[in-house]
């Protein structure tokens, strides 16, 4: 009898506590339906014409894939506008004979993020990330390479300050 007793006491208490968990790391109010990328304009010095498109698109993609929202053209709850601000190619590991053994290729992001469901949550944030490549290679015969995996950790890095909350 004290066990039939105990039992219901405890499934009582475990029914009253309510865990929230998601496999995609979303951690938004259930408010927020829809969401807006607006196109990012490269306004960086040295110019990839291809990276604000790409950027864009993949931002769209990862917000596409990891979460439930609807995207919208524009007026959406969530909003994510900006420019890219920096493309640079600088020497890095100078070795002797002040000869570069590495360069590094960064790229920087300057995002306004807008969230009508709560507005608290808004910030204006510069994002930036990179990769080293051998200086033996020309920028010419890895950009598309490193730019594709710069691209991934900006838009890892933007989710995760947006959607995920860290």
């Amino acid at each position: 009898m004290f066990i039939i007793v105990a039992f219901f006491a405890m499934s009582g208490f475990f029914t009253a506590c309510k865990i929230n968990y998601s496999f995609t790391g979303a951690n938004l109010s259930p408010a927020v339906r829809t969401y807006t990328v607006y196109y990012f304009p490269n306004r960086a010095r040295l110019i990839n014409p291809t990276l604000s498109q790409t950027f864009t698109e993949d931002l769209k993609e990862k917000l596409r894939r990891q979460t439930s929202l609807t995207e919208l053209s524009e007026g959406g709850d969530i909003e994510f506008e900006g420019q890219i601000t920096g493309y640079e190619v600088r020497p890095m590991s100078i070795q002797k004979d002040d000869l570069a053994a590495q360069n590094r290729l960064t790229i920087s992001v300057k995002l306004k993020y807008a969230n009508s469901k709560s507005p608290e949550e808004n910030f204006e944030r510069s994002f930036s990330a990179y990769e080293d490549f051998d200086s033996n290679l020309s920028i010419n015969d890895v950009e598309e390479e490193l730019t594709r995996l710069i691209v991934i950790k900006l838009t890892e890095d933007i989710f995760n300050a947006t959607i995920a909350n860290w």
